[in-house]
């Protein structure tokens, strides 16, 4: 509701030219607030107030701009005005706007940075995407274990209104290996003279630069950190993660989950920002695939129609048989993706998963088979044979989507795929060609047709 009215009166103020007015009223609001306004705005708009803004929200409030949006401002920017914006920029933003960019325009923005922007985006774009080394930022308060305390404070002073957070300062030793942690609390409330060696926390929990971000969000799930610092190989320094950058993460990670679970392409880009044929080409691979394996389901029961010519009555339930089998499989695949990316599960677990679904399996199956047959008997008014073949069949197929729901996708795990892969529509796939060869099978026995 705020932002709806920060959006009526900025349009306002900009409309009757009161430009004055309008620079007082952006700089009284939260950067992120300001950036939420600026999206709803035409471009011409969106250009006028971002150039009155006062330089120094400038960055922040670009930082928090959709990649069109700053592709847009930055090509409309001077010389100038482009090496203010990207030499404000956190290392870490910066980086991610490059890898945005086209050439031509990354080519102006590293022209204009400083050397050091230059160097620090440099040493962050040599490591793999995706990788905690990628997402780090190099804006940090690194502290010497032979400071004094009033040496550490006047360094915090120094660097700190540079760095992405003061609250925990690294202290390094002369070959920049990180030895400890101290919070900026205890420096406050310890004497002067105290030396940082001495009251500094020496059990530092790191991430190292090639870890995936991922894991790297577990860490900070795992121990409930709002930063923590990356290490090369050789246990240096080189950088730290903020809780700010994980959110962004796991946005991104469940994102992509989800799509590839609903058989879709990851897109890295917005619903509205993505075009129709970009749609079309991330989904119809997908489709084609589970089109040609549904292909074998009607196969099959093409195979048995001599079988339905004598029972027409079997062909009514199929679509309830191959839903149901669908939707068990899908349970079971759903939770164990989930355990599978929140490290809850292991392949090493693979018998005492399969142990335990079988059991659900047997449970959900005799449920649903019970209510059925009670349906069949009673609504239906079919046979007592066809209602026995109807209802095994339903036990089976549980049973079966179940297992394979949750064998796929550590199976998929342990050899290198995305769980994710594994998803409702695969499973669904295989488990509807299963349920129809157990459901001719077991009417071929019971009915005795052929």
């Amino acid at each position: 509701m705020d932002e709806l009215k920060d959006l009526e009166t900025i349009k306002e103020l900009l409309e009757t030219k009161q430009y004055t007015r309008l620079r007082q009223k952006v700089a009284d609001m939260n950067t992120a607030d300001v950036a939420a306004v600026l999206e709803e705005l035409e471009k011409e708009e969106l250009l006028k107030i971002f150039r009155i803004l006062p330089k120094s929200m400038a960055a922040d409030v670009f930082s928090y701009l959709e990649v069109d949006n700053q592709q847009l401002i930055i090509t409309s920017l001077s010389d100038k005005e482009a090496a203010n914006i990207i030499n404000n920029l956190m290392a870490d933003d910066a980086t991610d706007l490059l890898e945005e960019m086209p050439a031509n325009v990354v080519k102006k923005l590293l022209a204009n940075a400083s050397a050091e922007t230059r160097r620090d985006i440099n040493h962050l774009l040599r490591y793999p995407e995706d990788s905690a080394g990628s997402i780090m930022t190099v804006e940090y308060v690194d502290l010497k274990e032979n400071m004094t305390v009033e040496d550490a404070i006047a360094r915090i002073r120094q660097v700190g209104v540079d760095s992405e957070t003061i609250n925990i300062c690294y202290v390094l030793d002369a070959k920049r290996t990180l030895v400890g942690t101290v919070a900026l609390r205890y420096l406050l409330i310890s004497p002067p003279d105290a030396v940082i060696g001495e009251i500094m926390h020496e059990n530092v929990i790191f991430i190292n630069t090639m870890m995936d971000q991922e894991e790297v969000a577990r860490q900070f799930q795992k121990y409930d950190f709002t930063a923590m610092p990356v290490v090369d190989n050789e246990n240096r320094l080189v950088g730290i993660i903020t809780v700010d950058d994980i959110v962004d993460i796991l946005q991104e990670e469940a994102t992509e989950d989800i799509e590839k679970m609903a058989a879709i392409v990851p897109s890295d880009k917005p619903y509205m920002k993505t075009g129709v044929i970009e749609t079309w080409k991330k989904r119809i691979p997908w489709l084609l695939l589970l089109m040609i394996s549904a292909a074998f389901t009607g196969s099959i029961i093409t195979s048995f129609e001599d079988a339905l010519s004598v029972c027409v009555v079997l062909t009514a339930y199929i679509p309830m048989l191959m839903d149901t089998g669908g939707n068990a499989g899908g349970q079971a695949s759903v939770t164990i993706i989930r355990g599978l990316s929140l490290d809850e599960i292991e392949f090493s677990d693979i018998f005492r998963v399969i142990w335990k679904e079988a059991r659900v399996a047997v449970l959900c199956g005799i449920t649903l088979a019970a209510a059925n047959f009670v349906k069949l008997l009673v609504f239906d008014r079919v046979t007592i044979t066809v209602a026995l073949v109807v209802c095994l069949t339903l036990i089976a197929a549980v049973f079966i989507a179940k297992i394979v729901g949750c064998i796929l996708p550590m199976l998929a795990k342990r050899v290198g795929f995305d769980p994710a892969v594994m998803a409702s529509p695969f499973i669904t796939t295989i488990v509807d060609a299963l349920s129809l060869l157990i459901y001719f099978r077991i009417a071929t026995a019971v009915l005795h047709i052929s």
